[in-house]
């Protein structure tokens, strides 16, 4: 992998989100694929990704805004910055109600790659922020 390859790499998963192409993104993965997300629990392997979409997708209608791909230069390693702009659809567990709140929300991510696919996935963002968009005097 180049620095090159890797940064398509990512471009391609990103682009398929803002699609709400899931089988787009998981084409990108490989089938061990580790996704950790702040505040919430490790999942492991292409099924594990598949259900988090779909729960996703219920609960929130998101695209990614400026979008900015980095590497390294070897390829092995990747991360994005961008800006996600949402609508709270449906209340996912533990959260507030969702009343079709709208929400922009700075985060960004971090890659590992092997053999031309994502092996691991790390997003974070400001869980606080957020819940003070959606919940405003309720946090």
């Amino acid at each position: 992998m180049t620095a090159a390859t890797t940064q398509t790499l990512l471009a391609r998963y990103y682009e398929a989100f803002n699609r709400g192409d899931s089988d787009g993104m998981l084409a990108c993965l490989a089938d061990d694929v580790v996704h950790d997300v702040n505040q919430g629990e490790r999942r492991m392997g292409k099924e594990a990704f598949r259900a988090f979409n779909a729960r996703m997708t219920h609960c929130y209608q998101e695209k990614l805004e400026n979008i900015l791909v980095m590497s390294t230069a070897d390829g092995a390693r990747g991360a994005a910055e961008f800006n996600v702009v949402g609508t709270y659809k449906n209340t996912d567990e533990g959260l507030p109600a969702a009343k079709g709140q709208t929400y922009v929300l700075p985060a960004g991510a971090f890659f590992a790659i092997r053999d031309g696919q994502i092996t691991r996935v790390t997003n974070y963002y400001n869980l606080t922020d957020w819940l003070m968009q959606v919940a405003g005097d309720l946090v």
